[in-house]
């Protein structure tokens, strides 16, 4: 292979050795005559459909070419054209313009002669040497990642080994080498392995090694080993909980993490409690009464009972720890006691007392309806009948005269009732068309007042010009009225009337009580006489 360029290169300098006589001769004569040189008008280089630097680049006038072609490749296409049409061309000897090369191996160098003629007679030889690259000894990784966790020490391509930790919960890692030589070739774990691609390798159980081997192999098939040791966390002996509650109601004593039994107590209204833990490692398992969750409901038997139940916690290596409740439900209260009982208007006959259930109150006629107020002894107990269970209703009476019963029904939580009885007595009409007391501001009454006496006189002397008289009703519901004008209203107890005496005369002054039935009716008639002396 060295004889052949040396061949070639004698060849080449003996043209341009008649080239340059030529030339000579031509500048020496002015009638001598010299055909033209013939050129090349373009030189290409193509593998497949890729064009390949032509160093220097093309230039009719330059004739040697280099050409530096990867070791992959196993031939190029060499094409040239002429300038002047007509003109033949010749590579390696064929007659054509376009010629496939093959190339030799690696490192080696293949000549192509290109020669363009004229008839013939005048000729130019292109010289182009295809050299392929020697090859590399490059086995190096150019970077080296991982996911999970991060390499001790960092990726340096020339450090072979490598430490990673991850924890015991991790049973898998993504490794991604890239080569640092695209043309080298490498495995993981044996197995073929694509440059930039990440390959997925299981790792053993928690608490144990996995090797990971990178093998790279340069084109020189010359190898180097990468090594990946990644360790994974032995799995965790933590089975305690972080926290335990319960709703409704309280742990006794408080939550502590080491303590692992408890009680908790509620009333017998409660037909469930719900429990809620958490484990202090979050890789641990964790069962409710059987139940692998961290929240449960669970039913409590009805009546006064104990229940159990048990909070067990599995660490990941296993090994159980085991909590206790012990729920404590109350027998349901009894209580069916009101704790208060009022009327308003009116007042409880007799007082109020929890224990007694029969009760009388008397308002006045002109009372249409009552409010009734009750209280529970026991907040849970239920109260019913005429009054609902927010314990206040107002109670509509019926006519005047009448009575009306309210009934408060109390249950207890355990379901046993007691009923509080009211007994509301509206009064009639009163009948009562009395005066209590009659006055007069001269004179006395003769005879002496008295309610049943209707008729009075009075004598009073010639200096009494006026006479005035007060009355006073028996009952404040009744009307009084004089000379045809009402002196004191339902309501007003005292009236009066003034009139002016004559000389010598007799008035007649007439007070008429009206009682609260607007029937009963009584007049009172005093008579004054002034003396003419």
């Amino acid at each position: 292979m060295m004889g052949r360029p040396f061949t070639i290169a004698m060849q080449y300098l003996a043209s341009s050795l008649t080239l340059m006589i030529g030339l000579s001769l031509y500048g020496c004569s002015d009638s001598a005559s010299v055909n033209p040189v013939v050129d090349l008008a373009s030189l290409t280089i193509t593998s497949g459909t890729t064009p390949v630097t032509l160093q220097p680049s093309f230039n009719p006038a330059t004739t040697n070419y280099t050409v530096d072609l990867s070791t992959n490749l196993t031939s190029v296409t060499v094409t040239a054209q002429p300038a002047v049409a007509g003109d033949s061309v010749t590579i390696n000897g064929e007659a054509t313009t376009s010629r496939a090369i093959p190339l030799g191996g690696a490192g080696t160098t293949t000549p192509v002669n290109i020669v363009v003629s004229e008839s013939g007679t005048n000729s130019r030889t292109y010289t182009v040497l295809l050299t392929k690259a020697e090859l590399m000894g490059n086995n190096l990784l150019r970077s080296l990642s991982i996911s999970p966790g991060s390499l001790n020490p960092r990726f340096n391509s020339i450090t072979p080994s490598y430490e990673v930790a991850v924890a015991s919960t991790v049973n898998s890692m993504r490794v991604t080498p890239t080569l640092d030589d695209p043309a080298a070739t490498m495995t993981v774990n044996g197995q073929p392995a694509t440059s930039g691609q990440d390959q997925t390798i299981t790792l053993n159980g928690a608490g144990s090694n996995t090797f990971i081997n990178i093998v790279v192999t340069a084109q020189n098939s010359t190898p180097k080993t990468y090594t990946v040791v990644v360790a994974r966390a032995a799995l965790g002996g933590n089975n305690n909980l972080q926290s335990l509650t319960v709703s409704p109601s309280r742990l006794d004593p408080t939550f502590i993490t080491s303590r692992t039994s408890y009680a908790v107590s509620v009333d017998g209204r409660v037909d469930s409690i719900a429990v809620t833990a958490a484990p202090q490692d979050a890789n641990a398992r964790m069962t409710i009464n059987g139940q692998e969750t961290r929240s449960r409901s669970i039913p409590l038997p009805v009546g006064p009972s104990s229940t159990e139940i048990q909070v067990i916690v599995i660490a990941p290596n296993g090994i159980p720890k085991t909590y206790f409740i012990t729920v404590n439900r109350a027998e349901l209260s009894a209580d069916n006691n009101l704790e208060t009982l009022s009327v308003s208007p009116g007042t409880l006959d007799p007082p109020f007392s929890s224990g007694t259930t029969q009760y009388t109150v008397e308002v006045a006629t002109g009372i249409t309806s009552v409010g009734v107020t009750a209280t529970k002894s026991d907040p849970n107990a239920m109260i019913s009948g005429d009054i609902p269970n927010g314990g206040q209703a107002n109670i509509p009476l019926n006519g005047p005269g009448t009575s009306k019963t309210v009934s408060v029904i109390v249950t207890a939580p355990n379901g046993t009732s007691k009923t509080y009885s009211i007994t509301v007595h509206r009064l009639a009409p009163s009948t009562d068309s009395n005066l209590s007391n009659l006055t007069v501001s001269a004179g006395t009454l003769n005879p002496g007042f008295a309610a049943g006496t209707i008729n009075y006189t009075v004598t009073v002397p010639a200096s009494v010009d006026s006479m005035t008289l007060t009355a006073t009703k028996s009952d404040l519901n009744a009307v009084m009225s004089a000379s045809g004008s009402v002196i004191a209203p339902a309501g007003v107890l005292t009236g009066s009337v003034s009139s002016p005496l004559g000389l010598g005369t007799t008035t007649l002054f007439t007070i008429t009580v009206i009682a609260q039935d607007g029937v009963s009716t009584r007049p009172y008639t005093i008579t004054v006489f002034r003396d003419a002396r």
